[in-house]
């Protein structure tokens, strides 16, 4: 009895084809069959960066502006900073383009607070000029 029962549960021949293309993987961009290993998501390059990009846009496009503002500031404080201590007057700067919401530090000392880009700093000080400076750099 046990024999048969083994029996009932063999797929027939003619359906292991069938099986074996139905657990077969398809690539996540254009749906073609995928060869090579099990773990294989995507059946060449070109697909996986144009899956990865599509997913990644909304994502890339905001990071990508602000990183675009910043460097325009890092320019625009360099620029204007050539010794490694200035000052300039804000609206100068903003006619040029610097956009003072942008930076990526800041800290508060004794005079007031100090904003950052990259190793570029400035102080807002009174009567809308700005002390430029730029710290050490540490390689």
């Amino acid at each position: 009895m046990v024999a048969a029962s083994a029996q009932l549960y063999q797929w027939p021949r003619q359906f292991e084809r069938a099986i074996y293309l139905y657990a077969m993987k398809t690539c996540l961009e254009c749906h073609e069959r995928v060869i090579g290993r099990d773990d294989k998501k995507f059946c060449s390059d070109g697909c996986r960066n144009s899956y990865n990009n599509r997913i990644n846009k909304d994502a890339n496009n905001l990071m990508r502006n602000i990183n675009h503002q910043l460097r325009k500031n890092y320019r625009l404080l360099l620029e204007n900073n050539p010794q490694g201590k200035n000052k300039i007057s804000r609206t100068k700067l903003i006619e040029k383009g610097f956009d003072f919401s942008f930076f990526t530090g800041g800290q508060q000392t004794k005079k007031g607070y100090t904003f950052f880009v990259y190793d570029q700093g400035y102080i807002p000080l009174k009567n809308g000029w700005l002390k430029l400076f730029q710290t050490t750099r540490k390689t």
